[in-house]
């Protein structure tokens, strides 16, 4: 468990990555958007090395923290482009302690070494669901800031202050989709490629992972169809998303850190 398979590079890396991201976190109003910026932009650099050395490894090794770690890092980019189009954005402090916590947890629990009879392909269908992870994250960030905007609006704050609310909400529903999109294609694959991706006796099987990602898709596409269908915004729609959203990491997250720290064995 505990720095099982961290050389000491890696854990002077990841303490690195974790000290660059709590810089910002800590103290975001005291320092210059110029040195803000940059601390920031260090920390996501020595995270990507970071996940680099751990996912392609000998051998690669996942689990539910570097699951978690890797959805971090996206998020940390959508940012960061999202950024440069409106730099009225304000959650580089939040975002920047939820990076220094997920590398240090990634670090903490490095994951299990992949089935050795798995397929080639199975890091691209892993990569599939993260990166689908990484869209819902994005779009629970995005909810976050539009319920804050909302609630700002009520307390008569100055309304030219921040990103608009209605782009906000356009933005919470496009990453929702691009998300929706990633999400069926992973569940897809797992469904048709069961077998050829996890080594023979690993097809689909109705465990927590299935049923949570089965009803985290349903709750999902009831969201983008009450929002086509019947114009759900709001508070309703944020509502149903998170509740998709920690459905989603029950599916993968919550079951491999039963089995990897709870039961304390490989999943």
């Amino acid at each position: 468990m505990i720095l099982a398979s961290a050389s000491p590079a890696s854990v002077v890396l990841t303490a690195a990555t974790a000290v660059a991201y709590a810089v910002p976190a800590a103290a975001a109003r005291r320092l210059s958007e110029r040195a803000a910026r940059n601390a920031l932009l260090l920390a996501w650099l020595l995270h990507a090395i970071v996940l680099a050395i751990g996912l392609l490894g000998s051998p690669p090794r996942f689990g539910f923290a570097p699951a978690l770690s890797v959805t971090a890092w996206l998020v940390l980019t959508v940012y960061a482009v999202e950024r440069q189009l409106f730099p009225q954005l304000e959650a580089r402090w939040a975002l920047a302690g939820l990076g220094a916590a997920a590398v240090v947890l990634a670090l903490v629990f490095p994951g299990t070494a992949l089935h050795p009879s798995a397929s080639p392909w199975l890091p691209l269908h892993l990569a599939l669901g993260v990166a689908s992870y990484g869209l819902f994250a994005a779009a629970v960030v995005h909810a976050w800031m539009m319920m804050r905007a909302e609630k700002q609006i009520r307390q008569a704050a100055d309304p030219h202050a921040g990103v608009p609310l209605l782009t906000l909400e356009r933005l919470t529903f496009r990453f929702a989709t691009a998300g929706f999109i990633l999400l069926s294609a992973t569940l897809l694959a797992g469904v048709i490629f069961g077998e050829t991706l996890y080594g023979p006796g690993h097809s689909i099987k109705w465990d927590h992972k299935t049923v949570f990602s089965i009803l985290s898709w349903l709750v999902f596409a009831l969201l983008l169809l009450g929002r086509a269908r019947f114009g759900w915004r709001g508070r309703k729609a944020v509502r149903v998303l998170y509740t998709g959203s920690l459905l989603l990491l029950l599916a993968y997250a919550g079951s491999r850190f039963v089995l990897e720290v709870v039961l304390r064995r490989p999943a």
